[in-house]
């Protein structure tokens, strides 16, 4: 097989190749090349020929050789090749001569004194050179045909590329619309808690307002007229109370920033509580307390006035979880 593979590789049909190698009994590349150079022009028998007219032609060939006469006993010279009687070729051997009979269907062989001279150093080199030539043709063939190949993988590549590229830039365009999307419900969502903490707000202020008409139409209490400074008393105390009618409350919020706003005295702690969440836009539960004294408002203390947790007239708060 390595034969075959080198004289293949010199550009040499596979077929012709083997069955050069058979020919010359396994012999090695020189004799197979010898006898390829000698026979470049012939070709080998095919199976496709027709089986009959090979075998009529073999047969022949066998007999015309084994009737031919014995120069050897006739005339006395010794008989150096076979020679073709259709055409005039001259054959080294009986196996080219079955090879000859195949190949062009010639029966009519005999033998002769003429030698079959051997390849000159000059016609070998010209068949190398035409080897070679030919390998040069196949070696370009090959080359262009790589290059016609790769061209194609490159196009094949590209278009990939290019089909990639878009696919990629749908899922991009895809992902953004579900970015724009899921803002756009995130305005939706935070401008209706905005609505909430505001109807909140207003809900509150309407119950604070509706208690402190309540105050008002419920009747004063009855003071003695017998009491004159007592009623001095309490008329300064309404006056220093009607004095704070507004508390300033500083916020300090979990992040460290810190939050300012005036409120009603009557208005419910729940409200400072409302005012953050609008302020920050935290919807998450959390609490607040004083440092100085320390409490922890209840919810029950949401539910009282700034004035009745002592948050006036200012007070600092912390918001805590």
């Amino acid at each position: 097989m390595a034969d075959v593979q080198t004289l293949v590789d010199m550009g040499f049909a596979k077929e012709k190749v083997e069955y050069a190698i058979k020919v010359t009994n396994n012999k090695g590349v020189e004799p197979a090349m010898e006898w390829l150079l000698a026979h470049a022009d012939e070709e080998i028998p095919t199976e496709s020929a027709p089986a009959a007219a090979s075998a009529d032609n073999t047969a022949s060939v066998v007999e015309n050789t084994e009737n031919s006469t014995d120069p050897t006993t006739s005339t006395g010279a010794e008989a150096k090749s076979l020679k073709c009687d259709d055409c005039g070729k001259l054959c080294k051997d009986q196996t080219e001569v079955e090879f000859h009979a195949a190949k062009t269907g010639h029966s009519n062989f005999s033998e002769s004194t003429e030698e079959k001279k051997p390849l000159t150093e000059e016609e070998k080199k010209a068949q190398l050179a035409l080897i070679e030539e030919k390998l040069k043709q196949k070696r370009r063939e090959r080359e262009e045909r790589e290059k016609a190949e790769a061209l194609e993988r490159e196009k094949n590549r590209i278009k990939s590329g290019k089909d990639m590229t878009e696919a990629r830039k749908r899922m991009e365009e895809l992902e953004m619309k579900k970015i724009v999307d899921q803002r756009k419900r995130e305005k939706a969502e935070e401008k209706a808690a905005r609505e909430r903490v505001r109807a909140q707000i207003e809900a509150d202020k309407a119950a604070r307002k509706a208690r402190e008409q309540n105050l008002v139409e419920s009747p004063s209490p009855v003071t003695s007229p017998t009491l004159p400074p007592a009623t001095a008393s309490t008329s300064s105390v309404r006056a220093a109370l009607k004095d704070y009618t507004q508390t300033r409350i500083q916020i300090r919020l979990r992040d460290g920033s810190t939050l300012t706003e005036t409120f009603n005295v009557k208005e419910q702690l729940s409200a400072v509580r409302v005012f953050i969440q609008l302020k920050t836009g935290d919807e998450a539960p959390f609490n607040l307390m004083t440092s100085f004294p320390r409490k922890v408002f209840t919810d029950e203390d949401f539910e009282k006035p700034l004035d009745v947790l002592g948050l006036v007239p200012s007070a600092v708060l912390i918001m805590t979880k």
